[in-house]
């Protein structure tokens, strides 16, 4: 379980592992601290002490961005398996006492980042005692559908709902983001001029037609007269980063994911399209945000959206 060229100098924590997981699943060491209803000086001095029994930094400082090491990105692969686990064992134990507080059900609209989803759904997994969580990804007709039916808590949306259910549905809106262009190193380097001038005649993935980033898209490139070699239309967002992050062409993400996508995957930004705006939003069938877990993926979304 150890990088290239680093050994194990004592006994892993499980607890450690869990602060160091948390860390790098939520960017900071202050949500993370607020996730683990822990302070910050507690949870920095945890981790150097991790740090320590893993013979190598885990993370490193670039300005005021905190990115995963070689070591980091290693351990961290491997943390998620841990705690897949462990999940999967508490939902296979369900029947039996656990003190676990209910669930709660969110829906994901296919526009939304899975990224962003994560981000919105980690301080509801790192409770003390999380619910259990189910997690549905859909069109927004499909997830509306459930949402009325009571089969759902909350649908996350990246457009305002519309619709028979929307007339009895409440649209919440939770911040909005840019929208930016990535390419994997390789094929940033390969680019020839200065952006946006540099993605005329350049490989390009596109979103599905209808989706929001492909209108925005199709609005910018228009008006500043640039025509990008369409290699791909995918319809999954998770495909289409995937794809993307290996050098098949160029890919749009809103701007809020851009620090996961740079430090977690090494995928460079090439710029953000000029006034393009992503609006995301929390529909539910009450007037009000409901509280409990669903309430607080709409309070961490607000807050990272206008971070």
């Amino acid at each position: 379980m150890t990088a290239p060229g680093h050994a194990l100098r004592g006994t892993l924590n499980y607890n450690h592992l869990r602060y160091f997981w948390t860390v790098a699943r939520l960017g900071s060491v202050t949500d993370a601290s607020r996730a683990l209803n822990l302070t910050q000086p507690t949870v920095s001095a945890q981790l150097r002490q991790f740090e320590r029994a893993v013979g190598a930094p885990l993370f490193e400082r670039r300005g005021r961005e905190q990115r995963l090491t070689e070591a980091g990105r290693v351990l961290l692969r491997f943390a998620e398996e841990v705690f897949t686990l462990e999940r999967e064992v508490h939902d296979t134990f369900a029947g039996l006492p656990t003190g676990r507080a209910g669930h709660v059900r969110i829906g994901v609209a296919d526009g939304v980042p899975k990224l962003l989803a994560y981000r919105l759904l980690a301080p509801v997994l790192a409770l003390e005692s999380p619910p259990k969580v189910v997690v549905r990804e859909g069109t927004q007709g499909s997830l509306l559908d459930a949402l009325a039916d009571h089969r759902l808590d909350l649908v996350l949306l990246d457009a305002p709902p519309s619709g028979r259910v929307a007339t009895r549905a409440h649209s919440h809106e939770l911040g909005e983001s840019g929208l930016t262009i990535f390419a994997a190193p390789a094929l940033a380097r390969a680019l020839r001029g200065r952006f946006p001038r540099s993605l005329a005649g350049a490989p390009f993935l596109m979103p599905a037609q209808g989706t929001v980033v492909r209108q925005l898209l199709e609005t910018w490139l228009a008006g500043a007269q640039l025509r990008p070699r369409i290699v791909a239309e995918l319809e999954d967002s998770a495909l289409l980063k995937l794809v993307g992050l290996h050098g098949h062409g160029l890919f749009a993400l809103p701007t809020v994911v851009r620090e996961d996508v740079r430090g977690r995957y090494g995928a460079r930004a090439l710029g953000e399209v000029p006034g393009a705006r992503v609006r995301f939003y929390a529909i539910t069938m009450e007037r009000r945000l409901p509280g409990g877990a669903a309430g607080l993926v709409a309070d961490v979304a607000r807050r990272v959206l206008l971070a």
